[in-house]
């Protein structure tokens, strides 16, 4: 498995792109309770709320439409739920702006423009950033595992296509769960996101010469499926809280529909609907 798009090299018709976090790792929720939120208390120091602030996270970060969201977006949307509901926040407002106008939504970039600005509040989201990472890396080590019908549909998926994660989770964390587990033999190229947007991604992936209907994203999240509906391909959706059933209806169905050019139209329609009726 290559881990950077200029070593990456296309070997069949097909391309299949797979988000990682609550996709095919069973890593989300746990990072989510475990790492991000309670990071985020610490940080801001937000104990005095501690219990709303994550409730808050979980809701926004897990079970409703922004599930998914990338971490940095996920504070902007956390602390401006919570001024919503008259609470007072830390001033985030020139990290804010940062988050909705870079082109890269990571640690580097983040790097790159407190070397430029020296914001105190772009450091403050940058030690949060940092301190979720460790907590992942030293503390919930070994709590990661593949979803339940992952490596099965992976391995379907790469006997006939070119397969590639696309994720925006941090892409060393990402490379060492998929190679741990094993899951790395059934992939060609890993896209964290220091490679750019979800939708970057499949962009320039696409220009290695595919067609729209042969490349599909699998994801659990809407922003996978906006980053498909951008690019004009395929969305397949993994269901939380019926991960095994979605990737084994992958393997036992969808995959051949997706060959033979029968999954586009009704059938996707069908798929988008279950996927939206699924989340609050």
């Amino acid at each position: 498995m290559k881990d950077n798009i200029k070593d990456f090299q296309k070997t069949k018709d097909f391309l299949v792109c797979v988000d990682s976090d609550g996709c095919a790792m069973d890593t989300m929720g746990v990072k989510h309770e475990e790492a991000f939120g309670p990071r985020a208390v610490d940080v801001w120091e937000l104990h005095h709320i501690k219990d709303r602030f994550l409730k808050v996270w979980n809701d926004i970060n897990l079970y409703t439409r922004t599930r998914g969201i990338n971490r940095f977006k996920g504070v902007v949307a956390t602390f401006e739920a919570l001024e919503k509901e008259g609470i007072k926040m830390p001033d985030i407002s020139s990290f804010k702006k940062w988050a909705e106008t870079t082109n890269e939504l990571s640690n580097p970039s983040l790097e790159r423009a407190i070397a430029e600005t020296n914001d105190e509040q772009l450091k403050k989201a940058l030690e949060w950033s940092h301190a979720v990472n460790r907590t992942i890396e030293e503390e919930l080590a070994g709590n990661d595992k593949p979803v339940e019908g992952a490596k099965a549909g992976l391995e379907a998926a790469n006997n006939v296509a070119d397969v590639a994660i696309v994720s925006s989770a941090n892409g060393a964390a990402v490379l060492d769960e998929w190679t741990r587990h094993e899951l790395n033999v059934h992939v060609d190229v890993m896209l964290g996101q220091e490679a750019g947007t979800k939708a970057f991604c499949i962009e320039q992936l696409k220009k290695f010469g595919y067609e729209n209907t042969h490349v599909l994203m699998i994801g659990d999240a809407p922003g996978d499926l906006s980053a498909a509906e951008v690019n004009n391909v395929l969305y397949y959706p993994i269901l939380v809280g019926k991960e095994k059933f979605s990737w084994d209806r992958f393997r036992e169905e969808a995959l051949a529909k997706f060959l033979d050019g029968s999954f586009a139209g009704e059938y996707q329609e069908q798929l988008i609907k279950e996927f939206n009726d699924n989340l609050k």
